[in-house]
């Protein structure tokens, strides 16, 4: 895949990231507090980091029940380690068409556009939990009394975290009981702004809302959120382990709240593997707990690269056994951007159709 402009804004700002993280930095101090780190301990983090893309597969499951029930675990399992491989190594946050792709490959059940909309239903499930644990954290006792994070205290972050969590779920819930209103509104709007995506962005919110439809039924929502809580809360422990390893005093709670300030960190473009994000992001979040510089950025290495080989290496294996290929992912979007571009063209000709031909000008001879 090529690097578009995206990607080479990513890649700048990792390294204008890295280059802060590690800016005035005694690397001997960092060399000799992961030297005399514990081995158990980070073995520990690094199993419990790579057991939770397990977990992720397992929650797609039920995301994907309405369209393709009942799917085996190893459909699920191998996209889910060739996405995040692809997302370690590869520009522009391919990972997530390659997750789609495969899973294509895996089953006929599932389009690109149906694999697509769970996967951005499974991140939403995400940000619920992620805001949620950061909420549980800061107003936990153990949160470092008076912290002020942008000039605000915590207690008017969690305020806000609130209500977003809760304008989230009224938003999602809009969208699954009356999607007709979203679609017809974006109609609207594109027609008048750019008309050419109209039908790209309607077949979108259509899947889109068909994968939230996993949110009408109580029993499903609750097997969702179950395992999205039990995904993070590992990925939280394995945060703890590395604390511990490198003798890092910090709560359990700190690990739910530096993943979540992580989780938000990697949203800006970024390298491929989050690198510099990560780092950064660990510095910053670790500091509100009084830990020191050269303690976070130990840390921050050994769990960033620890957490990053297993799952490479894995969907390394997984993205070869299939036989895949990086441009058969692009020719995927391709495909499905084209199958909208059609049912656009056939809606304005049925739609031409409906009217009649044009009516036909008289014309009088002198």
């Amino acid at each position: 895949m090529k690097i578009d402009w995206r990607g080479a804004l990513g890649i700048v700002l990792s390294i204008a990231l890295l280059y802060w993280a590690f800016s005035g930095i005694a690397f001997g101090e960092v060399w000799s507090t992961l030297r005399g780190s514990n081995l158990l301990l980070w073995a520990a983090s690094s199993a419990t980091a790579t057991a939770v893309f397990p977990l992720r597969a397992r929650r797609w499951k039920p995301i994907l029940d309405p369209i393709a029930p009942d799917l085996p675990f190893g459909v699920l399992w191998r996209p889910t380690a060739i996405g995040f491989m692809i997302t370690n190594v590869v520009p522009a946050r391919a990972g997530e068409l390659a997750r789609a792709y495969a899973l294509t490959r895996e089953t006929p059940k599932v389009s690109f556009a149906a694999a697509i909309a769970s996967i951005a239903v499974d991140r939403l499930f995400d940000g619920l939990v992620v805001l949620s644990l950061i909420l549980v954290a800061m107003l936990s006792p153990a949160f470092p009394a008076g912290v002020h994070l942008g000039g605000q205290s915590a207690t008017r972050w969690a305020t806000v975290g609130v209500l977003v969590m809760l304008a989230l779920m009224g938003a999602l819930y809009t969208i699954v009981f009356f999607p007709s209103w979203l679609i017809r509104a974006y109609e609207l709007l594109a027609r008048r702004v750019a008309p050419r995506l109209e039908a790209r962005g309607r077949v979108a919110l259509e899947a889109f809302a068909a994968g939230l439809s996993v949110l009408r039924s109580p029993r499903r929502f609750v097997a969702i959120l179950g395992w999205a809580i039990a995904f993070w809360l590992t990925n939280a422990l394995s945060f703890w382990f590395g604390f511990k390893a490198v003798g890092i005093s910090a709560p359990f709670t700190a690990a739910l709240f530096l993943q979540g300030i992580i989780a938000l960190g990697v949203a800006v473009p970024s390298s491929p593997g989050f690198f510099g994000v990560f780092e950064t992001f660990g510095i910053l979040g670790l500091s509100v707990y009084g830990v020191g510089r050269t303690e976070a950025v130990s840390w921050a290495i050994g769990q960033h690269v620890l957490s990053f080989i297993p799952i490479t290496l894995i969907g390394a294996w997984y993205f070869v056994r299939l036989g895949l290929h990086l441009q058969d992912i692009k020719r995927a979007e391709s495909a499905d951007e084209e199958a909208a571009g059609t049912e656009a063209a056939g809606t304005e000709a049925a739609g031409t159709d409906a009217a009649g031909p044009p009516p036909r000008k008289e014309t009088t001879r002198a």
